[in-house]
C-alpha cells in the first residue's frame, strides 16, 4: 500500500439534502489511525456554452456560503442515477434557455479533494439555440455574454474567483486558440 489510506471505519455525522458527512478512521501506511472528515456529494456537471460569436453565456448569482454574487458558466448538481451527460444538458437549458448542436467532453475536476468527494464533469457546448430558461423555484440568476477573451484576461486578473468556472474558461480559450 503506497500512498493509500485505508478505511477502518465510518460514521455518518451528518446527512443533508445536498451532501453527507462521514467522520472516517484511516490507517496510513505507516499503520498509525487518523481520523478524516468527508463531505460526500453526489458531484455535478458545468458547461461552457460558446456562441458563434466567440462569447461564453455566464450566469451571475448569489452564493449563499460565499455571501457574494459570481459570474459563473452553468453548472447543476447530478441527481442520484442521472448521467452527467444528461445533467449538462439539462443544466445548460434550465440555466440559459439553450440547447447545442454539439457537446463535447472535457473530462473532470475535483473542486476541493482534500475533504469533499464531489467530482464535476466539464462539457463545452457549440452550436447553440436559444428558448427559455426554466429555473428552479429557488434560483434566482442573470445571463451575461462575455467574449472568450475577456473572459480570459477576467480569469487571470482575478474577476473570475469561481474554480469551475476559472478552469472552464481557460479550457475553452485553449480549445479556440
Amino acid at each position: 500500500m503506497h500512498l493509500e489510506e485505508k478505511t477502518v471505519s465510518s460514521r455518518e455525522i451528518f446527512k443533508g439534502k445536498v451532501f453527507t458527512v462521514t467522520e472516517d478512521i484511516a490507517l496510513l501506511e505507516n499503520n498509525t489511525q487518523v481520523t478524516r472528515e468527508v463531505v460526500h456529494h453526489n458531484g455535478g456537471v458545468t458547461v461552457i456554452p460558446i456562441t458563434d460569436s466567440n462569447e461564453i453565456i455566464m450566469v451571475k448569482q448569489f452564493r449563499y456560503a460565499g455571501q457574494r454574487v459570481l459570474l459563473e458558466i452553468p453548472a447543476g448538481k447530478l441527481e442520484k442515477g442521472e448521467s452527467h451527460y444528461d445533467c449538462g444538458k439539462r443544466e445548460l437549458l434550465e440555466e440559459t434557455g439553450c440547447t447545442c448542436k454539439e457537446y463535447k467532453y472535457l473530462g473532470e475536476i475535483m473542486p476541493t479533494p482534500a475533504y469533499v468527494s464531489e467530482v464535476i464533469h466539464m462539457y463545452i457546448a457549440e452550436g447553440l439555440e436559444y428558448s427559455q430558461q426554466d429555473l428552479d423555484d429557488d434560483e434566482f440568476l442573470d445571463i451575461v455574454r462575455i467574449p472568450l477573451e475577456k473572459a480570459y484576461e477576467m480569469v487571470l486578473n482575478g474577476e473570475i474567483t469561481d474554480a469551475k468556472t476559472q478552469i472552464g474558461v481557460l479550457k475553452a480559450y485553449c480549445l479556440k486558440k
